[in-house]
């Protein structure tokens, strides 16, 4: 237990350059705090105490502003930074090293009895206000965008943008564990389309200047 708690600690240290001291990441981290009731909760839920871990969840939730419900499984070095909204669905499946900020949901799209959360694997990231919706997987290393909704399988190392999210860059595969965090450096695709149209247009003006001096220069030949 001792281990767990001082890896949770360090993954914060890791990931959060406003923390100073192991009292203050203790103390003022809701995030972690979340994390803490959260196995609490799990631990109900696991062995059947069924309104336990939903009570120990609530509590979880009113005193830090994160709800995660008590059947989700979050695998090791967890961290969620700031915390306030965000929202961990019952049959979420988070792997190790991941990122949430906050206003995070992982929601279902369905009232069926059934998988209906998403899969984060590894070392993902994803940004603030970011909505991820469905039964479906988001590979290793990818990274979600600030407000992105995604509603279908995320590739590994991919980053995702907009509403509904597209995938629109594949990194090549990191070889270090620990994750990217450079979730606000995101490629702009509306951006990057829009410079194409424009470099279009330079190149189509260029060709009609041409054809229009070889017109011009073909008049003065005819009438002369």
């Amino acid at each position: 237990m001792f281990k767990s708690l001082r890896e949770d600690i360090n993954s914060v240290f890791e990931r959060d350059p406003a923390a100073r001291n192991v009292l203050e990441i203790i103390f003022c981290y809701p995030g972690l705090h979340a994390l803490w009731i959260y196995r609490i909760a799990h631990w109900f839920w696991t062995n059947k105490f069924f309104f336990l871990g939903r009570f120990t969840s609530h509590v979880g939730r009113f005193l830090t502003g994160v709800e995660i419900h008590p059947g989700a499984r979050i695998g090791r070095k967890f961290f969620i930074d700031h915390g306030m909204g965000v929202v961990i669905g019952e049959t979420a499946e988070i792997g190790d090293n991941v990122t949430l900020y906050h206003g995070v949901t992982l929601g279902g799209v369905t009232w069926d009895k059934v998988k209906r959360h998403p899969t984060l694997e590894d070392n993902v990231v994803i940004g603030s206000g970011a909505k991820i919706l469905g039964p479906f997987t988001v590979g290793k290393g990818a990274k979600i965008g600030s407000n992105s909704v995604v509603v279908k399988a995320v590739p590994e190392n991919a980053t995702v943008v907009g509403i509904p999210g597209r995938a629109v860059l594949a990194e090549e595969k990191k070889r270090e564990e620990r994750p990217d965090l450079q979730h606000g450096q995101l490629p702009d695709p509306e951006a990057t389309a829009i410079a194409c149209l424009f470099d279009q247009i330079r190149e189509l003006e260029k060709k009609y200047d041409a054809l229009a001096r070889e017109h011009e220069e073909l008049r003065k030949k005819v009438s002369g």
